[in-house]
């Protein structure tokens, strides 16, 4: 015969059971986004609020952004973690901090603006102080060194290689990393300050437009075929490319980007590169080309000599919303439409000045890639400026 069940058993056996902890989340050690990328915020309330504290949505609406979008947030938390203003993502006033107003305000002689931007940029942040503390006066190392010498820095594994491009981008932008005797060094800050009177410090300035909303656009899978390629474009960066005939200067240069820049840039996102000519596998070129713009998980388009072909495919990546980047060689403009969203500069016309800088250019495509594959339906360009609501879409059934 069973026991009989007692109240305070039986209250017992009903009681959920214990929930496991949560997790605790990861407190960075280094803002998300570069100093360059974050100053949108502070000369925004420079520009339209003549330094003042200003509501936050009126600041976005000046900027034509969606103050909600994941990209506005990342702009203010970053902003705050650099010490640049004060307020987060959901306050309804920012203000520029007094280091921020030093940072970029007009009227601030250049080495007092060069010394605040260093405090916030690199002084402010253990990690950046740290590598800056061992590498001042001496040459860059090789990418590999680095992420040795952040053992002692307390960063996760994972961290490290972003954290090696930020503070690379953000020597960069001060005018810290020069290149010196044919190669990349780290110049102290005492020095950079004697130069900055004759040397202005650049501003960054974004210019936005109106914002409207369309219906999401969808179409069926290409002709002739019913559903998404078997291949798995999970692993694929797509290079769009001018490729040009062999031996001529567009196949010498898409050679040499795709090599020295592109690859070893998305290899740490475990991406394969691949371009129009080496698809390597039977078929209609121009088929598979499309394909790997559509499905690819991440493009990287190279707008130098002013392919036309480069740029009809670009239009086609740019309406998928999918991760996109942009580079192009310095000595070309980027037409109109496109001149107001991230295109990174690569001086390849003097081969002294290229080689001691392939691992910045390396490190801000990463540090571009890393933004595209992480907030990957966000990335800015004409269709999802104008257009917030339309996307490119195949049913695949």
């Amino acid at each position: 015969m069973a026991a009989k069940q007692t109240p305070a058993r039986a209250a017992a056996s009903k009681s959920p059971a214990p929930r496991s902890p949560r997790k605790r989340r990861r407190e960075r050690k280094f803002p998300a986004l570069t100093f360059e990328e974050v100053l949108t915020i502070p000369n925004a309330i420079q520009r339209y609020a003549a330094g003042q504290k200003v509501r936050r949505l009126t600041l976005f609406e000046k900027l034509s952004k969606d103050p909600d979008s994941v990209e506005s947030r990342q702009l203010v938390t970053a902003s705050g973690q650099y010490g640049l203003t004060k307020g987060s993502y959901q306050a309804e006033y920012l203000e520029l901090t007094a280091e921020g107003n030093e940072a970029t305000g007009d009227s601030v002689p250049p080495s007092r603006k060069l010394q605040a931007r260093f405090e916030l940029a690199v002084k402010r942040h253990a990690p950046f102080l740290f590598l800056y503390e061992q590498l001042r006066g001496n040459r860059m190392p090789a990418k590999e060194v680095l992420l040795d010498s952040l053992s002692g820095a307390g960063l996760e594994d994972d961290e490290k290689a972003e954290c090696i491009d930020t503070f690379t981008l953000n020597l960069k932008f001060l005018g810290l990393l020069r290149t010196v005797g044919g190669s990349e060094r780290i110049i102290p800050i005492e020095q950079a300050l004697e130069d900055a009177s004759s040397t202005p410090v650049p501003l960054l300035i974004e210019h936005g437009d109106r914002i409207a909303q369309v219906e999401t656009v969808s179409g069926g899978p290409p002709r002739g075929e019913t559903a998404r390629p078997a291949e798995d474009f999970s692993k694929t960066c797509f290079y769009i490319s001018p490729i040009g005939e062999p031996n001529s200067e567009q196949r010498r240069h898409a050679d040499f980007m795709m090599e020295y820049i592109i690859q070893p840039a998305v290899k740490e996102f475990g991406l394969k590169v691949v371009r129009a000519d080496k698809i390597g596998k039977p078929g209609m070129i121009g088929k598979q080309v499309i394909e790997h713009i559509l499905y690819a998980r991440l493009v990287i388009a190279d707008l130098s000599f002013h392919n036309p072909n480069v740029f009809y495919e670009l239009c086609l990546r740019h309406a998928t919303r999918l991760p996109t980047v942009q580079v192009k060689r310095e000595v070309d403009t980027v037409p109109f439409d496109l001149n107001q969203y991230r295109t990174i500069p690569i001086e390849t016309k003097d081969p002294y000045t290229l080689v001691p800088k392939i691992q910045t250019y390396t490190a801000e495509v990463a540090t571009q890639v890393r933004r595209a594959l992480q907030d990957a339906e966000t990335g800015d360009n004409p269709i999802s400026l104008y257009y917030p609501s339309a996307k490119l879409s195949w049913d695949g059934k």
